[in-house]
């Protein structure tokens, strides 16, 4: 079975909700394995203190994952999985009668999502569209890392971009950037950028403005084999920019070094393969960002996703109010002025669903403890693994 995901919930209601279906039975899985990640998204590093340019909500909101079903004796049981996040802010606004928002903001889905819905007041639009649903999509994401790290792989992100400030990382590991960005206000493991991104935020705080940025998500220790080529919709190139793209304010994806790569020649391009001593095969470079003909390689996989400046500002944008035709600036609500530190683990969570996803593809199996011997015989490419002597001779009808 698939491994799929349904959330629900809007932005100022009771609660964000979420079923996962498809994960094994056997797996350990509890709210402490949950709620880590719920933490990073609000904005909270590892010390526990917020991101430069987070929203003010975060300060009152302390999400909390609440497993409802599908886990028992701390193990998953094979049933779907319910987790319920509640909203605390929800309490401000229970039982209070709120006037209609009539005036879209630009880059936002408050008209486009009217004009889709026919709804009269655009609070019936934002309300879903609102990136509070990443809440659902962090927790679904928490029980597939959960998974990929009982076969060894691990995902993480870091940033390399805030507005204008990009850091330099051509000298780090991809351990060591992941390492770097834990101990970074703004998860940039390049201290003299970090440094940078935040006196940015400040000025753009400062400035009534918002900034966007760019980050990066990796997977480590994948076997070869995850995705297919014979079919567009099981290309797991495909499957990866679709899932970092349906984040909100996500604009731009591509995996390893996609755009520079299209300005030089090809030799320069492609990751060259070398016999090792024990016969496997081997690759210097990782150019293609783990990934050759939608299917991995065993190298690391690499995603470099751009984030927009977030659309709510305290600038005034023009716009039109809708309920009497005249031209009217927008109206703040409350929100980030720059959300690029926090939007990293969202991007691990959509990866990990669709890595899960491929791995239970490629491995099969109901139980934990059915798929981990299958695990074992997922191997980097031998050169003795092809019998090239009995190879047949194709033949084309």
């Amino acid at each position: 079975m698939p491994l799929r995901f349904l959330t629900a919930g809007e932005s100022h209601g009771p609660a964000e909700l979420v079923i996962v279906e498809g994960l094994p039975a056997g797996l350990p899985l509890g709210a402490d394995d949950i709620n880590p990640d719920l933490a990073r998204r609000q904005g909270l590093n590892a010390g526990g203190r917020p991101y430069p340019g987070a929203s003010p909500r975060m300060k009152l909101e302390r999400d909390e994952a609440l497993l409802l079903s599908g886990v028992m004796a701390g193990v998953t049981i094979g049933a779907p999985i319910a987790i319920q996040v509640a909203n605390r802010d929800h309490d401000k606004w229970k039982g209070k009668s709120v006037a209609p928002m009539t005036v879209p903001r630009p880059g936002h889905a408050d008209l486009t999502g009217a004009v889709k819905y026919a709804h009269r007041d655009l609070r019936m639009s934002l309300e879903r569209a609102s990136a509070r649903e990443t809440t659902a999509r962090v927790a679904a994401g928490a029980t597939a890392r959960k998974l990929l790290a009982a076969f060894g792989v691990r995902v993480g992100s870091y940033v390399v971009q805030i507005g204008s400030v990009r850091a330099d990382l051509s000298t780090l590991t991809l351990a060591e950037r992941l390492l770097g960005a834990a101990m970074s206000d703004v998860q940039c493991p390049d201290p003299a950028a970090s440094a940078a991104m935040v006196a940015h935020i400040q000025q753009a705080m400062q400035n009534r403005d918002t900034l966007g940025g760019v980050f990066e998500v990796v997977a480590l220790g994948l076997p070869p084999g995850l995705g297919s080529h014979v079919h567009w919709d099981r290309r797991l190139t495909g499957r990866l920019a679709q899932a970092m793209l349906s984040i909100h304010a996500m604009k731009g994806v591509e995996i390893g070094d996609a755009f520079d790569n299209a300005a030089k020649p090809g030799t320069q391009v492609q990751d060259a393969i070398y016999r090792a001593a024990d016969q496997a095969l081997t690759r210097s470079t990782n150019r293609a960002g783990g990934l050759e003909g939608g299917i991995t390689t065993g190298e690391p996989i690499v995603l470099r996703v751009a984030m927009k400046p977030i659309a709510t500002t305290l600038t005034p944008i023009a716009s039109v109010d809708l309920a009497s035709g005249e031209p009217r600036p927008i109206e703040y609500e409350r929100s980030d002025f720059c959300p690029v530190p926090r939007a990293g683990v969202i991007g691990e969570a959509m990866a990990c669903l669709v890595l899960a996803d491929a791995l239970l593809e490629k491995l099969g199996g109901d139980s934990l403890q059915e798929m981990l011997p299958r695990f074992e015989s997922l191997k980097r490419a031998r050169l003795d693994d092809f019998d090239l002597d009995n190879t047949p001779t194709i033949f084309w009808p």
